[in-house]
């Protein structure tokens, strides 16, 4: 009878390494623990173990950094990564050095053992890349349970041309994670193209694709390659890919199952050569059902599924998120602002339909409008309040300025019952147009008051007599 197999266990904390004995004892599996990487990397090197669990940082370096010296002594020995810095970067990370398995922390015992098991029995790993520093700044945000099972797929597919699908709700992040999985990935090298069906008119989706010969329709008075072509290389992205016509549907599947495509108006077939990212609000399933979608088209593109969590089932990214948000906007030329603890329970407190784009809105607003460099509770739920009762919300049906306008107007009058709100109302109401309409602007200039000026409309005098009479922050960004 064979022995049980040893896991060698590395973790800086005493209590981890207990509680893994402990569990990897009762599952059946004999163990040896240390809380030092130098330790650990000599018992590979003696030939020690069967597979390891390993921290990330320990009291003498980084365990990801040799992972790929210990994979080079022991091939075949796999290893599952713990980590507390749960971004996507450690996930990737993991991948490139060859890690079997990445677990963020606090991590599911039952879930480690499953994976000891499955390692132990030669079960396949994550494909291996080569290991490679990264020092550029995190493309998603996020430690959540939620968003830690999006890294971990998301590392998975970095490296291969599976054509992914990423769903989630409007706001989400749909294309920064279609661009991660570009930047990160083996295409990086080449263009990352990305076209919204919905904002196409359905008359041009197949020339905007796959590109037209000249006179192949009116109004088509040159050739102009299509999106297809423009991705060569690298990476197409489909964003909103339910609203794509029937008719392109079927010249996409086409498209997919033949891996060539011709021009509109052409005869020569072209190869493609390019990896296929698609992304939807919604229900494709659904829109089977209806008849709107092709269900061979539907396997075609999902077979890499990537789910966008909502930020209602992500509340503890909100302050990870807020700061982010504010220090962009700082970095943008607004005023350097920081959240009070209580503002960001108020937010945590908030549903969010718009999800992280109407969060990183209203941070961007808040930072403009607050006068103090500490944001408070009351000025957060003041501006939340405000963003419902003037249609800012992003379910609203009327949400052009005019009827924010009007709702905004409607309130005053509101508030004050059968009595009329006091005198200079006029004067009230221009300021808070005025205010942030000049702020966004210089905002969006860098502080620049004469792009401003000529942006507005207005004479570079009468800007800087706004900006003192309204007491208009004003920041050149740093160079």
């Amino acid at each position: 009878m064979s022995s049980p197999g040893l896991v060698l266990i590395a973790d800086d904390d005493r209590a981890i390494r207990t509680v893994l004995s402990q569990a990897l004892a009762r599952a059946g599996f004999r163990t040896r623990s240390t809380g030092t990487c130098s330790t650990l990397y000599r018992w590979i090197e003696e030939g020690e173990g069967d597979a390891v669990i390993t921290d990330v940082m320990m009291p003498d370096g980084d365990s990801l950094d040799m992972l790929p010296s210990m994979k080079r002594r022991r091939p075949k020995l796999p290893f599952i990564v713990m980590s507390a810095q749960n971004t996507v970067m450690t996930a990737i990370r993991a991948a490139e050095a060859g890690a079997y398995e990445y677990l963020p922390k606090p991590f599911d015992l039952q879930e480690l053992i499953s994976h000891v098991r499955k390692a132990m029995s030669g079960a396949s790993a994550p494909e291996e890349v080569a290991a490679e520093t990264r020092e550029e700044a995190q493309p998603l945000i996020g430690r959540s349970a939620a968003m830690q099972d999006v890294y971990r797929v998301m590392a998975r597919l970095m490296n291969t041309d599976l054509t992914v699908m990423i769903s989630g709700e409007s706001g989400t992040g749909k294309e920064l994670v279609a661009r991660a999985l570009h930047d990160y990935g083996k295409r990086k090298a080449g263009p990352f193209v990305a076209v919204n069906m919905a904002a196409i008119p359905r008359e041009l989706i197949e020339s905007e694709l796959f590109g037209h010969e000249k006179g192949s329709f009116t109004g088509a008075t040159a050739r102009a390659s299509g999106r297809f072509e423009q991705a060569r290389g690298g990476t197409l992205f489909l964003d909103e890919i339910g609203d794509m016509p029937a008719d392109a549907q079927t010249r996409l599947l086409r498209v997919l199952q033949e891996g060539e495509f011709t021009r509109v108006g052409g005869a020569g077939a072209k190869k493609t050569d390019l990896r296929i990212i698609a992304a939807t609000h919604q229900d494709l399933r659904v829109l089977i059902r209806e008849g709107l979608f092709r269900e061979d088209l539907y396997y075609r593109l999902n077979v890499a599924p990537i789910r966008l969590p909502p930020v209602r089932e992500r509340l503890e990214d909100i302050p990870d998120l807020t700061r982010a948000f504010l220090r962009d906007a700082a970095t943008d030329g607004l005023p350097r602002k920081t959240m009070s603890k209580s503002a960001m329970e108020a937010l945590k407190a908030h549903s969010w339909p718009g999800n992280v784009r109407e969060l990183q809105n209203l941070v961007k607003r808040l930072a403009v409008l607050c006068p103090d460099d500490l944001i408070d509770q009351q000025t957060v739920e003041a501006e939340i309040a405000m963003q419902e009762t003037t249609g800012q919300g992003f379910h609203s049906e009327n949400n052009d300025l005019s009827s924010i306008v009007e709702s905004h107007l409607s309130q005053y009058f509101a508030n004050h019952g059968d009595a009329l709100p006091p005198p200079g109302l006029y004067q009230r109401i221009l300021r808070e147009i005025e205010f942030p309409l000049i702020a966004l602007t210089l905002a969006a200039t860098r502080g620049n008051q004469l792009k401003a000026a000529d942006m507005l409309g207005l004479n570079r005098n009468t800007l800087r007599k706004k900006i003192r009479e309204l007491d208009i922050p004003v920041e050149r960004r740093k160079k």
